[in-house]
């Protein structure tokens, strides 16, 4: 009988922890990779789609693409999830497996700040295409970039956001009609790296930004065209771009496995507090930021317990909580921190200054992905 694997969610830990299994099992295992969407496609594109860089059809990776030994993918609603029988039931049929892994990443809740969803947010994909519709509409006013709960999925994207608008007004020739605020609820834009918090907030000087550092946005108010952060503070709005509160998804919290709204993993093997279970990515607890680039990392380590368990052993590499983040400057050039969550008294992030070259960094960066993930 085949090793039986179901990986739910099919973002970079779900797709990563997958290859990574069929890679070291092939015909011995049985993985159903279990998503309710039918394509893939990088955090970063939704700002591309959204200034009109790239076309919404451009930037999706369609799921039926991965052929890899063992794996079938499935687009199913997922409805339960029972981890101390490693069960899982979508609306078409009920899974049972030997091991379990969670990737499901997280929801973002609209009704939690007041008039939001009557507004703009850009962290799902339909709000990055709504506003692309809505930008060649503003012409001018003030622009506000807001967080409006943290945790929150890629740090620097609020301030990519900011960057890139400026670009974009500018481009436009009414950079000058309008004003842009970033509301954000750390004291520097990436409080682990110095420099690269350095480097934008002097990016933000060039350019006219103004830094609300420490604050959230709790409320928007279309009709008076205000937001007030969680101070009382009131600021004139006429474009909102808003970042949502995340949320675990709500099949998750249903399940037993959450503590205090995400899955606390045992940060030496990514596996939970049940036998057999394991969680990678945003919707867990582990203590890195909420990016695919942890996502993945966490994922090579329970892929390597589960793996090593298989064989009867145990891995002994523990998850490190590094990675890589890119950062978008503007004019045609991209910055990188590389963090380090886990291996010194507290984090660090080494910065690389925002050049052309690593644009094409960047570039191949997800090319490669593609290639690992979908064989292409």
């Amino acid at each position: 009988m085949k090793f039986r694997a179901i990986v739910l969610g099919a973002g970079f830990g779900g797709l990563e922890i997958t290859s990574l299994l069929s890679e070291a099992l092939g015909d011995r295992i049985d993985l159903k990779l279990i998503d309710h969407n039918d394509s893939f496609y990088f955090g970063f594109s939704k700002l591309d789609v959204m200034f009109g860089h790239q076309a919404a059809g451009a930037v999706k990776i369609p799921y039926k693409r991965i052929v890899k030994p063992g794996v079938t993918f499935c687009k199913e609603n997922i409805i339960s999830i029972d981890p101390s029988g490693k069960k899982v039931t979508t609306e078409k049929t009920t899974y049972e497996a030997d091991v379990l892994v969670v990737a499901l990443g997280a929801d973002y809740d609209l009704k939690a700040t007041p008039g939001l969803a009557e507004s703009n947010e850009y962290y799902s994909f339909s709000g990055a295409e709504k506003l692309r519709d809505i930008l060649p509409q503003f012409t001018k006013g003030n622009a506000i970039v807001g967080v409006c709960g943290a945790p929150f999925k890629c740090p620097p994207a609020p301030s990519e956001g900011a960057l890139m608008l400026h670009d974009y007004l500018v481009n436009r020739g009414i950079r000058n009609e309008c004003s842009i605020s970033l509301v954000i609820p750390f004291g520097l834009p990436i409080p682990p790296s110095p420099d690269s918090s350095k480097a934008l907030l002097k990016a933000f000087e060039e350019r006219d930004i103004r830094f609300i550092p420490q604050r959230k946005v709790s409320a928007v108010d279309n009709s008076r065209k205000t937001v007030t952060l969680d101070d009382g503070t009131e600021l004139p709005c006429d474009l909102f771009l808003g970042i949502p509160k995340h949320v675990a998804p709500d099949v998750v919290l249903q399940s037993g496995l959450a503590e205090n709204g995400w899955i606390p993993v045992d940060r030496k093997n990514l596996q939970t507090k049940f036998a057999g279970v394991y969680a990678v990515g945003d919707v867990t607890s582990v203590g890195t930021p909420k990016a695919g680039v942890f996502a993945e990392g966490a994922a090579k380590i329970a892929a390597a317990s589960i793996i090593a368990a298989f064989h009867g052993k145990e891995n002994n590499d523990p998850y490190t909580g590094a990675g890589s983040c890119y950062i978008e400057f503007g004019k045609g050039t991209v910055a990188r921190v590389d963090v380090d969550f886990f291996s010194g008294p507290k984090p660090f992030g080494i910065h690389q200054e925002a050049s052309e070259a690593l644009v094409a960094d960047k570039k191949l960066f997800g090319s490669s992905r593609v290639a690992r993930w979908f064989g292409e």
